[in-house]
Formats: structure tokens, sequence, C-alpha cells
């Protein structure tokens, strides 16, 4: 019988984490073997580290290095910019690098503990946008240590990615909610192998299988957790979809959101952030109008919080654009597209949209939650928008192609719901810096702000729309009738006419 063959590993990057990398293997050999440090740093060429060579500069010994058939290269640089891994991966790739592997970012490593487990395929949202702002998780989570976390759409990828970070938070119970079992079994099953592996804190993970529109359980639920902080991401959210769906999405972000903040309010949750999008400014599609409809609840109840309650509770809202490699987003579209040969499909040549990594906006947002006050109203700085085309041409030459003499780029036209471009703030808010970086304040501007939406009003018109009321019941389902009551109470909704009901 041959013996299992050993992995070899060259790791890029001789800095702490990949030294990290290295001691970890070496302890674990099943892991494979380091047979190499690639570095650029002329200090460390030539030495060896851990009894392993330090070879570089990359670019010049990558091509150089004598490789065996599946062999990995492992990124491990944590603050490199996206520029320059580009240049990396190009490099390995040349190289004859069947698979190559990458850390997550800075904001996701404490103290310079690292695992061979984080490391996944460098995917193309890893070489696209700018480069992720460096957050340090640990103070950002302080406010959290041995407290006990909720995570509404925990199966989720804004969802998901907050339940690995907070694993570094030395939360006392992170509580995995989710309407589906599958994403929840799938994200409980990795937090516990990786914890299993070392990586953050122990923490106790509960998974909770339950629908935020049952109003009762959700009371019951928010009672017995017995939760601290509450952070609201589930929702439905695909625009053309909800579009053909207008009730559903309604019933399950407006009245979902409203059961739980209610539960929350009762219980007096310490902490609880909504989790917002920029559809929700002006918007022109139902899923738009329920999250704008959602951070107006969310608010009103802030507002509405007693002095005893203030001292007890801080609700708030943050908002940003797209992440890249969402599920239904982009990325994974366009991912599919190109393994098939194309075409990929475009909406408009001009179309432009802000694009954060997942990571880096969850990040971002444990740290709004952590320095946000009651009734805040918070925008994560998304940079500069990026065009959509742009974006596709750099998918599709990530996988070895050439746009348009390979993979066929083609227009489809805007979907119903669909703007050109997105806008973080309205045109009745105003943007202010916090003294943290890449978070901004949004307070009304007092001659524009819209005081004429009666809130309580429109969500019982909206109730007799999503449930039956046997007073009324041409209103049940009656998604012409809801289509009428959004258009009356919110602005934007007014002419548009795309979508089918």
């Amino acid at each position: 019988m041959n013996a299992k063959k050993i992995r070899r590993l060259h790791i890029i990057g001789a800095g702490f984490a990949g030294r990290s990398l290295a001691c970890e293997v070496k302890a674990k050999p099943v892991l494979g073997e380091v047979v190499a440090f690639l570095d650029d740093d002329p200090a460390l060429i030539g030495k060896e580290i851990e009894g392993i060579p330090v070879l570089g500069p990359v670019r010049n010994v990558a091509k150089l290095l004598r490789r065996r058939s599946g062999d990995e290269a492992v990124i491990a640089m944590p603050q490199a910019e996206s520029e320059y891994l580009k240049e990396l991966y190009i490099i390995l790739k040349t190289a004859g690098f069947e698979r190559i592997r990458i850390l997550p970012g800075i904001s996701q490593i404490i103290d310079g503990d690292v695992h061979l487990i984080q490391t996944r395929s460098v995917d193309p949202q890893d070489l696209l946008g700018r480069t992720p702002v460096a957050v340090n998780l640990k103070e950002s989570l302080a406010y959290l240590r041995d407290k006990r976390v909720l995570v509404t759409g925990a199966g989720g990828s804004i969802g998901s990615e907050l339940c690995r970070q907070l694993l570094s938070g030395g939360v006392e119970r992170l509580y995995l909610l989710g309407h589906g079992e599958n994403s929840i079994y799938q994200i409980d099953r990795e937090l516990q192998i990786l914890q299993e592996e070392g990586v953050g804190e122990k923490t106790s993970i509960v998974t909770v299988i339950g629908d935020l529109k049952d109003s009762d359980y959700i009371n019951y639920l928010i009672k017995n957790l017995k939760a601290d902080a509450i952070f609201h991401t589930a929702a439905y959210k695909h625009v053309p979809l909800m579009e053909s769906n207008p009730v559903a999405v309604i019933e399950n972000n407006v009245f979902g959101t409203l059961n739980l903040v209610h539960a929350a309010r009762a219980c007096k949750v310490r902490r609880f952030v909504f989790i917002t999008t920029d559809k929700a400014v002006e918007p022109v599609s139902t899923y738009g109008a329920s999250k704008y409809l959602c951070e107006k609840l969310v608010l009103q109840t802030a507002r509405e919080l007693s002095a005893e309650e203030r001292d007890a509770s801080n609700f708030m809202v943050v908002r940003f654009g797209n992440v890249l490699g969402s599920r239904g987003s982009i990325v994974p579209l366009f991912q599919k597209q190109i393994e098939k040969g194309g075409p990929v499909t475009l909406t408009h040549p001009d179309m432009r949209r802000w694009f954060m990594t997942i990571p880096e906006a969850c990040s971002l947002v444990l740290k709004a939650g952590g320095v946000g006050e009651n009734s805040g109203l918070y925008a994560l700085d998304m940079g500069e928008p990026v065009r959509i085309r742009d974006i596709a041409e750099q998918m599709i030459r990530f996988y070895g192609y050439e746009p348009e003499i390979d993979i066929k780029i083609e227009y489809i036209g805007l979907r119903p719901g669909e703007k050109l471009d997105e806008k973080l703030f309205a045109s009745d808010e105003a943007p202010i810096r916090t003294k943290f970086k890449k978070i901004n304040r949004i307070d009304p501007r007092a001659e524009l702000w819209n005081e004429a939406l009666d809130l309580d009003s429109l969500i019982e018109k909206l109730r007799l729309v999503c449930y039956f009321d046997a007073a009324k019941p041409e209103l049940y389902r009656n998604s012409v009738y809801l289509r009428l009551i959004l258009k009356d109470a919110i602005p934007s909704m007014r002419g548009n006419e795309g979508a089918a009901f």
C-alpha cells in the first residue's frame, strides 16, 4: 500500500501570520509540510524561519520553484492591498500552482492568532474593489464580552459572517436564529469546527429555528433567550423576485421586524442593531420600500423610549450598499455564467454600485453596534461606486478569459424594481462624519424631514393586506391595493409601473 501523499505548502509572507501557520502545520503534520516561505523583504530573504527557507522576491522565485503536482500556495498577508493581491494571484497562477488559498483580512485576526482552517481558495471578490479598512475587532467587540448575542438570518451572507467574527468577542452565548434549517445547520457546523481548531474564544453556540412573522413565538423566544444584543439581518432581499411577491416581502420584512422590535423593547434588550440597505433610500422597489419602513420602525421605537427605557436599551440602524459575494449578488451569478461559457448578462453599460467585502461590512457593523447611540442612523463609507461592467470584465479575466473574445457580455435592460444608480443618503438626510473611520451618522435636515408619514396608520393598512380580516376580506393578499398604499405613503414609489403584480 502506498503511503498517503503529504500536502506541500508554500506560504507567501513570512510575517506573523505566515509564521503562525508554519508553527501550526509543524505541530500537526497531518496538515502537510511547509517547504518554503516566499517574501519580498530583503531582510528575510535567504534566512530560515523554523527551519524553513525564505525565498524571494516572490515575482522572481515563484516561477523557479521545483514544484510537484498538487503543491499549494497559501497567501498569509492579511494586510495586503487588493492591487498587490491581484499581482500575487497572477504570479502564482502563472507559476503553475493548482490551488491558491488566502487568509482572511486583518480585521478578522485577533492578536496574530491565525489558523490554517481559516484559509480558503482565492475568490474573485478578494481581487475586486478597494482595499478593506482594518478594524481592531478585539477592541470593537469589547462591549459584547460575557454577553448573550442573537443574530437573525444567521445562515445568510451577512449573518453568518457576523457570527464568525463574534467568535472572537468572548460572548457568553451566541444564538443563531434562522427560518431555513439547512443554512443554520451549515453555519453551526462551521462555527463548531472553527472553535475546535482554536479560532476565537470558547462560546456556547445555540441554534434556533423560527419565523419572525410569528409574533407569539418571537415574544416567547426573546423573553426566554435573555439576549443582551440583537443583530437583525434576516430579510427577503432579491429585488425582481420580491417585485413578483410584494405581499410576502412586506409581511416578512416589515412585520417580522415589527415583531422583533416590540419583543426586544418589552424584554429590555440592551442593543438592537438593524441592518439595512441603500435600496431603502428613496425606494422604487417593494423590497426597498420594506427596508425603508423598517428603518422608520426601528428609529420611531428608539425615539419613543422613556427616559428609564433609554438607560436600558439602544435601538439603531446601520445602512450600507452592495457587498461582494453575497447570495444572489452579481459575483456568484457572474461566476456561474462564466463557468458555462457565457454570456455574462448586465442590465446597463453605465450601471454603478458601491461594493464592500462582507467581512469589512460586518466588522464595521459590529463596531457601529458598540459606538452607536440610541435612535442613531449610521451609514458605512462605501468609497466610490464601481461600474458593473468593470466588475464583469475583471471576473472574466480572473478565470483566464478575455471579455468579448472568449466570453460575451450582453445587456438585458433594467429589471422590475431596479435603479440605474443607488444612493446612500436621501435628499432629506445629511451625512455627518464620526470619529470612527468609515462610519457616518445620518441626521435629518429639519427643513426637508418628512413628518407627514403616519407610520402607525400605514402599518395598519398593510396589516389588512398581509393578514386576513373577515371584515375586509377583499384586501387580503391584494397586491394592487398594496401598491397603491406604498405609492401614497412613499413619494419615490410613484410612477414606477415596472412591477408585475
